[in-house]
């Protein structure tokens, strides 16, 4: 957690996707702070009404649940009028998902966004909004010359390797879902310059923890963790030695928090938001450690890449550290084996949970 958070004085906040894996960690933080927090959901991905009748067990009346479609301008716009803060998480996800239903996917991140953008300016007030954006918006990295090890692609660049991808990398949109959700991200921030609105951009690498319905689309932390405690067969697109640099969902709520509480400050800029090298493994390297827990061999079966797939992403966190004073992140280990006991626990999963626990406490 940060040392700053949200701001003292209790609000009404307005959260989009509410009641998925980051909205809903997002609230439980907000309403445990003493705001009212509205969870604005459509309910359309699987698990999640599950996730809001947790909040609202916890919290009760601090909790507003609105389910609707960001796509509703009107029963949108009812919302943002009561919201003195709004954090933009709804989103079509998938990378696969865009390209087989890339109208869909254009109508939900980017008429969605619009649609809230306008709800925004049309109340006044400069309320604040953080938006949920993704590194996708860099494309491929073709470019990035990549040494293959046995486990990792590695950066040839020794400068890459210690800092990882900046702000500064030119934006380069690929597949549908790229296209959707860079367009939504620049959208946002011509908002803060156009019309005044005090908006941040969150370009997110891989965010795991609890409370995450983890597929092979999307969350794909949580969904090898479940694969493997259930004893199912685990599906690899590509070699697995693409790496990523994962942040636990704990660390994201404190930045999206810390954001907020320096919205003046910061207003209109966008910020790489991942683990950062310390944080940056490779699918093989989870997989490894995920494989020490359920204590037996993973049926691993590879298939070719998927469109869209970088082989190589991490973020370069020092502008995001510096201008919102967070702290290291939450090491990879230490945060697989919190998300390997909670699924323990909240699914009752089958495997030595409390072993991954252990490991990870160790390093």
């Amino acid at each position: 957690m940060t040392a700053r958070g949200a701001p003292a004085t209790k609000r009404t906040v307005l959260i989009t996707g509410g009641a998925g894996f980051i909205g809903s960690n997002l609230a439980d933080r907000l309403a445990a702070e003493g705001h009212r927090v509205i969870v604005y959901d459509a309910l359309t991905r699987p698990g999640v009404e599950a996730n809001l009748a947790w909040l609202q067990e916890r919290h009760k009346e601090r909790i507003e649940a609105v389910i609707g479609d960001i796509r509703d301008g009107e029963r949108l716009g009812a919302s943002v009028a009561e919201a003195d803060a709004v954090f933009h998480l709804a989103a079509q996800v998938a990378v696969t998902t865009s390209l087989v239903s890339p109208m869909e996917d254009f109508t939900v991140n980017l008429g969605g966004t619009l649609n809230l953008l306008e709800a925004l300016r049309r109340r006044g007030g400069a309320v604040p909004l953080l938006f949920a954006s993704t590194n996708k918006v860099y494309g491929n990295l073709p470019d990035l010359p990549l040494s293959a090890t046995n486990d990792a692609y590695v950066p040839e660049d020794r400068a890459l390797r210690e800092r990882g991808i900046g702000e500064d990398r030119p934006l380069d949109f690929h597949t549908p879902y790229g296209c959707s959700k860079g367009s939504a991200d620049q959208y946002v921030l011509d908002y803060a310059r156009s019309y005044g609105i005090p908006t941040v951009v969150m370009r997110m690498s891989c965010v795991y923890g609890p409370r995450q319905m983890g597929t092979e689309d999307q969350g794909w932390v949580a969904h090898f963790l479940i694969s493997a405690l259930e004893g199912r067969p685990i599906s690899i697109y590509g070699d697995g030695r693409q790496v990523r640099d994962i942040l636990h969902v704990s660390d994201a709520v404190a930045a999206y928090l810390a954001a907020w509480d320096r919205i003046e400050a910061v207003a209109g800029q966008a910020f790489n938001l991942g683990g950062g090298p310390a944080n940056a493994v490779s699918l093989r390297q989870v997989l490894a450690q995920i494989e020490a827990v359920a204590g037996r061999p993973l049926d691993l079966r590879f298939s070719d890449w998927r469109a869209g797939d970088q082989r190589y992403y991490v973020s370069d966190t020092r502008k995001i550290a510096a201008a919102l004073g967070l702290p290291p992140a939450l090491s990879w280990r230490e945060g697989i084996a919190d998300l390997a006991a909670w699924l323990s626990q909240a699914r009752g999963l089958n495997g030595s949970a409390g072993d991954l626990v252990l490991l990870g406490a160790a390093e």
